[in-house]
């Protein structure tokens, strides 16, 4: 490709000179997500004049991007698209909060010296939903130790000599791994390997007195390095950019932790949609059961309703009707938030579904879709019987395009084998779940007491559903009823039907 345009800004030094600005976050990861979230954020508050910092970004793994990001002196564009407001929308921003990137496989020294920086103040960090797990093996003369934590904890005790002990000198730790309790599982994976070092009781008690370990949520769909367009993309910007990054325009981080950090991280101040709070369990709920609970109690219909992708899906008025009224009057009642939260974040969660820039096939949201079910819809459908005393329509049909879409007798290289207008597709989940499902099918003759025997032996599974589902009054016969309309009528027609 030839590009005549000049290339990608790069940091030259009289460009250091005029904008100097001291390095206040050190960063564990240089993916995607990170870049395309915090690194744009801190980028927005400093063009905003409201923060002066940047960030030091710590290689988490041996191989990464530590090169490439140096090359381009952190320098990258991020692309924003998606659906606001109804209007389709596309920004495009120059990130330069990233000051370098240090490997701590190949600088470890430069990686420790980080501790040193007195102007240092926030630590976030995104190694995977694993990256948070205390490692026993890990030594403190490992230069550097395997683990997240490991690494952290060599860092924080570089801090406590560095500054002598000042509780002064302790970070805000801002973890973005997606798994509930983030900050609570760092600290103690933290403490564990201060303990199994047998480091001084004094810096065990630094870490507690000195920092801060936020629990936070995060939400943003990174789409990442766009290879199939990514020469269009460069054309159009007229330059080269081989961290090119893209991501959808809707973006929430929720932060758990004191007032005062709202103060030090002025986010909401710059316009960002990030809440601070005491409590981020009714926002992590909200997440769940709204965006999440969505897809998992209406893709598997819309899939056997010949829909293969979440934005076909949402043009449909059957299956938008189904979905929104699953949410608006099923989901809702179950949630302590008000109806205005509550309602503009369910019509965001719409909004992102209608991305056109992001193509999610349904069949990749199916995996293991009775552990989702679970976690995501079978809370609200039990606190809204809880509340209501009746069961709730569209989470309960659900349940039932859930063992729709399970049908199959066939289990082949770990997948079972379903069918939809006679071409087939694959079932992914654990194999005994897959096992049990081919078993209840298998006998399956089409009549109504075959369909019966195939719901009672799917409600029954304690272990599937931390209770025993047959024992809520009347949702047996309302998962028949349910089922048995797919089986006679079909998916489509089934779901038009429902009042």
């Amino acid at each position: 490709m030839n590009v005549t345009a000049e290339p990608l800004p790069r940091l030259n030094a009289e460009y250091l000179k005029n904008q100097v600005q001291p390095v206040r976050v050190l960063q564990f990861g240089e993916g995607n997500f990170l870049r395309g979230f915090v690194d744009w954020m801190i980028d927005t508050l400093n063009k905003k004049g409201l923060f002066n910092g940047r960030v030091v970004v710590v290689q988490p793994i041996e191989r990464g991007l530590a090169d490439k990001l140096n090359e381009q002196n952190g320098i990258y564009t991020l692309l924003m698209r998606g659906v606001l407001d109804g209007e389709v929308v596309e920004n495009k921003q120059i990130i330069n909060s990233i000051s370098r990137c240090i490997n701590p496989y190949a600088e470890f020294q430069q990686f420790l010296d980080c501790a040193h920086n007195p102007y240092l103040r926030f630590i976030v960090s995104n190694t995977t939903e694993a990256g948070i797990a205390y490692c026993a093996e890990d030594k403190p003369t490992d230069q550097p130790p395997s683990s997240f934590p490991a690494k952290l904890t060599l860092l924080l005790l570089e801090r406590y000599k560095a500054f002598n002990g000042d509780v002064t000198k302790g970070f805000i730790l801002l973890p973005c791994e997606l798994i509930s309790h983030n900050g609570d599982n760092l600290k103690k994976a933290v403490l564990e390997t201060a303990e199994n070092w047998k480091l001084d009781q004094e810096f065990i008690a630094w870490i507690e007195k000195a920092n801060i370990f936020t629990s936070t949520l995060v939400d943003r769909i990174v789409t990442g390095y766009p290879r199939d367009v990514v020469e269009n993309l460069w054309k159009k910007a007229g330059y080269k950019d081989e961290l090119f990054d893209t991501c959808e325009a809707f973006h929430l981080w929720v932060i758990q932790g004191p007032e005062s950090i709202e103060k030090e991280l002025p986010l909401k101040k710059a316009g960002l949609n990030v809440v601070y709070t005491d409590d981020i369990t009714p926002y992590r709920n909200r997440k769940v059961r709204i965006l999440n609970g969505a897809h998992t109690s209406t893709m598997l219909a819309a899939f056997l309703a010949g829909k293969d992708f979440v934005g076909d899906s949402m043009k449909d008025p059957v299956l938008y009707n189904f979905m929104k009224r699953a949410i608006y009057e099923e989901v809702f009642p179950t949630l302590p938030l008000t109806k205005k939260e509550l309602g503009t974040f369910a019509e965001a969660v719409f909004e992102r579904f209608r991305n056109p820039f992001v193509h999610h096939p349904v069949l990749s949201i199916s995996l293991n879709s009775v552990s989702k079910y679970k976690a995501r819809v079978l809370g609200s459908l039990q606190d809204y019987f809880a509340a209501k005393g009746t069961i709730p329509t569209r989470l309960a049909f659900g349940l039932a395009a859930l063992i729709a879409f399970y049908r199959g007798t066939e289990i082949k290289d770990g997948a079972l084998i379903g069918h939809r207008d006679g071409k087939e597709y694959l079932i992914k989940d654990d194999l005994v779940v897959l096992e049990i499902f081919a078993k209840a099918w298998k006998v399956f003759d089409g009549s109504d007491a075959a369909i019966a025997r195939v719901v009672d032996s799917i409600l029954k599974q304690k272990g599937w559903w931390g209770k025993d589902l047959r024992e809520i009054p009347g949702f047996v016969e309302v998962i028949v009823a349910d089922l048995t309309l797919i089986e006679k009528d079909g998916m489509y027609a089934a779901l038009n039907s429902l009042k």
